[in-house]
């Protein structure tokens, strides 16, 4: 079997074994998707796509070949894109794992050394990260305006190791303040130092091959690898007393993402897409609003990058992708057209076939097609070339298909904010470039998924997350057995299991699709990076069971015999209670369609969380139970009218909630009693719609939220007393204001269910409250009495009260005492001295309230 067909074997396994795993991920996940429009990047109708796109804007001068440095792998002996370069960090000197090196290699040091002026006494210092690369250089440069360098300019130095002179040149770009002033150039491995040759015509001299071995012609040095030969090259300097020091320097290395290897620059001759007109359009159709970048916080980015655009190299030395359409022509005429360099694009036709190709060069030249020698370039095409296609390919282009005239533009884009302009960016050049078209009118950019303490995942932390993990659940020993079937060696691998046992001691409980989902929209607040807490997303699937429970519930108080109305309106026997609920159910539908609107899901997730966990369980659902499990004939119309309104509020709410958990949704809503005319599933059901729903009220939300708080309040005061559901209370609430009276007076009854209370009374100043009551101060306009005689102990309360009054006092004392000292204002942090402030007020308040309960028990006690 031939080496093609071995890659090509490969490649088809390596597709199978991804591609299955991401669909499984995705379906767990719930994607809502066409499965049978399925497209993979290498499909035939793609490929054509590919090669068409290349073919025009080859023709058209926007592609064009051209001989420049290029981020290049040598482990993969290729060049990548930016996307593909990690950029570390370093703060100093650090040693460092690089591919084919037993030892770690030293980087965050800047080395000294002196290059000797021709025929002079006088050296001329420069410095480097990257010693070996001084095999290459060509130049030194200096500032035209340093004087220490003026009468040097011109002169040349002597290269130690190889036959070579380096001219003295002047160039602004040189920073005088930095270093010693002077700056060595090697045009063939530093982009700055590029710019400069090409300025100053200097010769580009290759110091490293391909593989990362020192090039030939670099003398004793010629065949080390590079890092070798990085010490070899300090060790020669210090014999040659050349070497002059060596300090830490804080720097970025750049770190292939799928190699690990150091990155090289390195010269090649590559194809490059002329990006200056496009990125210009797609500036322009942000700035005018043809485009809208959400959240807006990314248009600077946007702006940053497309305004310091540089051309694209779409060239890349691998086996897998597209093959570039291009073929290097040598003419057979007796040499009368002499053989073409590779950079030369005189010398290259693009074509979708070879037959194509050949009679393409053969008008080209003037010749016959037999005259015609051509070689297919070997290269494959960046995957960001390729899927920058993707929005107009996968619909039929180039052919003008039903698809493409249905679906093309799309609505809009939702990708991480870390490819905006890696791949976002090269959809909207393509697009513009070979449709005319933007390929959609909103981006939607996601924030990027941390561990909980905010770390980017990483297989060496051990802290990487398999969603598979989250929705199923795993224990330790799996998560560790999972660490030894990836590519980590023996010590990263005992990292990441101290990481994971750290993290996820009892491992990852099962959570289920829908909570992780729910978590996930309710984190996108957090903007560019979500710290994300397995615990969070186990306290959404609590939230998904006591759904669950809430529609268990409203199944039973419907009954089997229950049919809803179509369309739901009022009756005119609504309670105070019905109305409300309606009113919140309305408000979390405009909430719902404003957070879609505008991608707020965190607004979304917490609306619709509000809803059914806080109003309709903790409130509606109790509020009714009286009336919807009685069997009194005189309230069959409240009844109705209570059943129709649970059922309206629990199907509407689980279509609200049906894109964040709809597996969760549909179970439940499948299990409602259905009207006629009803679709098949929650899926294809409508969105609620804020027009659908015109029961909004903000005086009775107000009038109700008055009412939570004073049953609020009286949970609580219960709670202090550690009163049990069964101890019905006597509530007594006093008000000054005869509206708040009139008020409470209306939610008297719900009061009492939801406080457990027998009888309330609502009060006004003439009244007075009977002994042995509790007592706290909701707010200014009501005050809660509970009438505490006969089912506790008074003189035990009366004794835990004073002893709570005594701890409250002396640490008031306490800080009384701390601002009585003479420096307290002085040296005192202004932070220190408003939480005193607060706190004295607590503490005033806290007392003032124990008096008062101390001296409603004591009088019942007398």
């Amino acid at each position: 079997m031939s080496n093609a067909n071995e890659n090509d074997s490969e490649r088809e396994k390596d597709v199978c074994r991804k591609g299955t795993v991401i669909y499984d991920q995705l379906r767990k996940m719930g994607a809502s998707v066409d499965w049978d429009r399925a497209v993979f990047t290498m499909d035939p109708k793609m490929t054509r796509a590919v090669t068409e796109a290349f073919i025009r804007m080859h023709e058209r001068g926007t592609i064009y070949r051209s001989n420049r440095l290029v981020n290049w792998s040598c482990t993969l002996r290729s060049a990548i894109s930016d996307i593909e370069v990690d950029k570390k960090e370093l703060p100093g000197r650090t040693l460092l794992p690089v591919p084919g090196y037993s030892d770690k290699v030293e980087f965050g040091v800047i080395v000294s050394f002196a290059y000797k002026i021709k025929d002079s006494e006088e050296e001329v210092v420069v410095s480097t990260t990257r010693l070996e690369t001084m095999l290459g250089d060509s130049a030194i440069a200096v500032h035209p305006d340093d004087d220490r360098y003026k009468h040097l300019v011109g002169k040349m130095c002597v290269h130690p190791f190889v036959d070579r002179l380096l001219p003295i040149v002047t160039d602004s770009f040189v920073d005088m303040a930095f270093g010693t002033g002077a700056v060595k150039i090697t045009p063939a491995h530093d982009h700055n130092d590029y710019e400069v040759g090409v300025r100053h015509n200097l010769p580009f001299i290759t110091c490293i091959n391909d593989d990362g071995d020192i090039s030939a012609g670099c003398g004793k040095f010629s065949g080390m690898k590079r890092f070798e030969a990085r010490r070899a090259v300090a060790e020669a300097l210090m014999e040659k007393g050349l070497y002059r020091d060596k300090k830490d320097n804080p720097m970025v290395v750049p770190i292939c993402s799928r190699s690990k290897d150091v990155i090289e620059p390195i010269l090649k001759a590559q194809w490059y897409v002329n990006c200056n007109e496009m990125a210009t359009k797609a500036l322009k159709a942000v700035q005018d609003g043809e485009l809208k970048i959400v959240p807006e916080a990314h248009v600077a980015t946007w702006n940053r990058w497309l305004e310091s655009i540089r051309d694209w190299c779409i060239s890349r030395q691998l086996w897998w992708g597209h093959r570039i359409p291009a073929y290097f022509i040598t003419v057979n005429d007796g040499g009368k057209t002499p053989i073409g360099d590779q950079c030369d694009e005189k010398y290259w036709v693009s074509a979708h076939t070879e037959d194509e190709a050949r009679a393409k060069a053969a008008k080209k030249f003037g010749v016959k097609p037999d005259q015609i020698q051509l070689k297919w370039d070997e290269d494959v095409l960046d995957t960001l070339f390729s899927s920058g296609r993707w929005p107009f390919a996968i619909l039929g282009w180039p052919e003008t298909t039903a698809d493409l005239s249905t679906f093309f533009p799309s609505t809009v884009l939702e990708t991480g904010h870390d490819i905006l302009f890696f791949w976002v960016a090269k959809m909207v050049f393509m697009a513009q470039e070979l449709t005319g078209k933007l390929p959609f009118k909103d981006v939607y950019l996601h924030a990027m998924i941390r561990d909980a303490h905010g770390r980017k995942m990483s297989k060496s932390l051990g802290n990487v997350i398999d969603p598979l993990d989250v929705i199923r659940g795993v224990t330790l020993e799996s998560l560790h057995e999972q660490l030894q079937h990836g590519n980590l060696d023996a010590s990263e691998i005992a990292t990441a299991k101290a990481g994971q046992t750290r993290d996820y001691p009892n491992g990852i409980p099962e959570c289920g699709t829908d909570a992780l989902r729910f978590a996930l929209l309710s984190y996108t607040s957090q903007g560019r990076d979500i710290n994300l807490n397995v615990l969070r997303v186990q306290g959404y699937r609590f939230f998904c069971n006591k759904i669950w429970n809430a529609v268990k519930f409203t199944l039973m108080q419907l009954g089997s015999d229950y049919q809803p109305p179509s369309p739901f309106k009022l009756s005119g026997s609504e309670s105070i209670i019905d109305k409300w609920i309606l009113s919140r159910l309305a408000n979390t539908v405009i909430s719902c369609e404003q957070s879609i609107n505008e991608y707020n899901f965190t607004q979304m997730t917490t609306a619709v969380y509000n809803f059914w966990l806080y109003e309709l369980c903790d409130v509606y659902l109790e509020a009714i139970k009286p009336v919807t499990s009685s069997t009194d004939g005189a309230l069959a119309a409240n009844r109705d009218a209570a059943r129709n309104v649970l059922f309206h509020c629990v199907e509407s709410a689980l279509r609200l909630i049906s894109p964040m958990m709809p597996f969760l949704s549909e179970e439940l809503w499948q299990r409602l009693p259905k009207v006629s005319n009803a679709p098949k599933s929650i899926v294809v059901a409508e969105y609620p719609e804020p027009q659908q729903y015109p029961f909004a009220s903000d005086s009775l939300e107000a009038d109700v939220a008055f009412a939570l708080t004073a049953i609020r309040c009286v949970r609580s005061l219960r709670s202090d007393y550690e009163l049990t559901y069964k101890q019905k209370t006597d509530l007594y609430l006093g008000c000054h204001s005869a509206e708040d009276r009139s008020t409470l007076t209306a939610f008297s009854s719900i009061i009492g269910t939801l406080a457990c209370s027998n009888n309330v009374k609502i009060l006004d100043d003439k009244d007075s409250v009977p002994a042995g009551c509790a007592h706290v101060i909701v707010s200014s306009r009501c005050t809660i009495h509970i009438g505490l005689q006969g089912i506790i102990d008074i003189s035990k309360e009366i004794a835990k009260l004073e002893t709570k009054k005594g701890k409250a006092i002396e640490a008031l004392k306490k800080i009384e005492t701390d601002e009585g000292r003479p420096d307290y204002e002085a040296k005192a942090s202004l932070d220190h001295r408003v939480r005193n402030q607060e706190k004295k007020e607590q503490l005033t308040k806290e007392i003032a309230n124990l008096v008062a309960s101390i001296d409603a028990l004591s009088t019942s006690s007398a």
